[in-house]
């Protein structure tokens, strides 16, 4: 999660970017922005990969392997730390691939990696006898293959963005903006983990292991419900943002209207089910019969906001794709450290009768209160930026400064 959180630090700051400057008419920034993202990749990966090398078992038995396990942890993570560079690489630059209306092209970069990564595994694990190391270099090779896929196209000719030599030099004017715009994006992949700690460590406490493993589920689940979201508002951002850049203010309203629409339909139709059949999704993750019944309780507690969770991932995708840097770091810092974070201590604190489940409560409180916060953002910020593009408004480039 961490190690991705960093390549969409890059991803959902420069793509946006980029695709304003399009949309605006200046493909010079717009290659200026690509060449800076994928110089400062290629640093990131190089740093991100001496420390997982350097202090990998360390980092392994922090976020929870045993003396049991640190041996087959340390195995994968020294060879999974090679390919570093490749996730980097494939998921921060293919986004520049969508960015630009390649999404077929964009699609084929995960799927190459997916269905090759799935072939390889049975092979180097079970053929070659190499267990948890095999399945690490199945992954280094797919991830190897879809980097390749993405770098032949960017330096091809049929994309319309190339990397080009003349900027790969980072100017701070082009890449500290997109820096910033990502960080929201990067917040709330890399949080995942030390919520879930905090999580593990509370329900621990209240409720043992059958709760920490219905935990595990339960956001299993809940990542199972939110990426579909995430994937609208990255399927919508370019459209967003190069009309936004092409001061648009009629086709950005009604983009975002659709994406609101399409995003609060699924989270509906998926909070029905959620709440109807909580086993059907907890037998996905486990076989345990005991496990089962704790976990379908514990859901429906888990998942009871997820109805709302349109409302934000679309207002939040917008807030990158139209480049309001400020609005979408505070919207995920609230929602994640503001609210959630406090909630899981506080929640046991108030519901004294049943403490773990206090504690799964924690999520959908802090999801509500995080929707109203964002919603209400929202709709002056959103206003405001559509006013800027407008004939009489402020110059659209104006909303590019973090």
């Amino acid at each position: 999660m961490i190690v991705s959180a960093f390549a969409a630090l890059i991803s959902n700051g420069g793509a946006p970017r980029a695709s304003i400057f399009m949309g605006a008419g200046d493909n010079v920034s717009a290659e200026k922005t690509l060449g800076n993202c994928f110089v400062t990749q290629i640093v990131i990966s190089s740093a991100l990969t001496a420390i997982l090398l350097i202090w990998n078992r360390e980092f392994l038995l922090a976020f929870g392997a045993s003396e049991n396990t640190i041996d087959y942890a340390a195995d994968y993570m020294n060879i999974y730390a090679i390919g570093t560079i490749f996730v980097q690489l494939t998921l921060g630059m293919n986004a520049f691939i969508t960015a630009q209306g390649f999404a077929a092209t964009g699609m084929l970069s995960v799927l190459i990696g997916a269905v090759l990564n799935i072939a390889l595994d049975p092979v180097f694990i079970f053929a070659f006898g190499m267990g948890v190391k095999g399945a690490a270099i199945a992954t280094v090779i797919s991830q190897a293959a879809s980097c390749a896929w993405v770098l032949v196209f960017l330096f091809g000719k049929r994309t319309t963005l190339k990397i080009r030599l003349r900027y790969l030099k980072p100017e701070p004017k082009i890449i500290l903006p997109a820096l910033a715009l990502g960080l929201s994006a990067f917040v709330m992949q890399s949080s995942e983990s030390v919520i879930l700690v905090c999580f593990n460590s509370s329900l621990q406490r209240y409720g043992g292991d059958i709760a920490v493993g219905a935990m595990t589920v339960a956001s299993s689940v809940m990542q199972f419900a939110l990426l579909p979201l995430q994937g609208l508002g990255q399927g919508a951002q370019p459209i967003v943002s190069y009309n936004f850049g092409a001061k648009d203010s009629a086709r950005v309203k009604a983009a975002f209207k659709r994406l609101l629409g399409v995003s609060v339909t699924y989270a509906s139709v998926l909070y029905i089910f959620a709440m109807s059949l909580p086993e059907a999704f907890a037998a996905m993750f486990t076989s345990g019969e005991t496990l089962i019944e704790y976990t379908s309780r514990a859901l429906r507690i888990y998942m009871a906001a997820m109805f709302m969770m349109g409302v934000q991932m679309a207002c939040q995708m917008t807030f990158v794709a139209i480049g309001n840097a400020k609005a979408s770091i505070l919207v995920a810092v609230v929602r994640k450290f503001v609210l959630l974070l406090p909630l899981i201590y506080i929640m046991p604190a108030v519901i004294t009768a049943d403490k773990a489940s206090a504690v799964f409560a924690a999520e959908p409180v802090a999801d509500a209160l995080a929707v109203t916060f964002t919603a209400i953002l929202f709709f002056f910020r959103f206003r405001k930026s559509m006013r800027s593009i407008e004939p009489d408004g402020t110059p659209a480039e104006q909303n590019l400064n973090p």
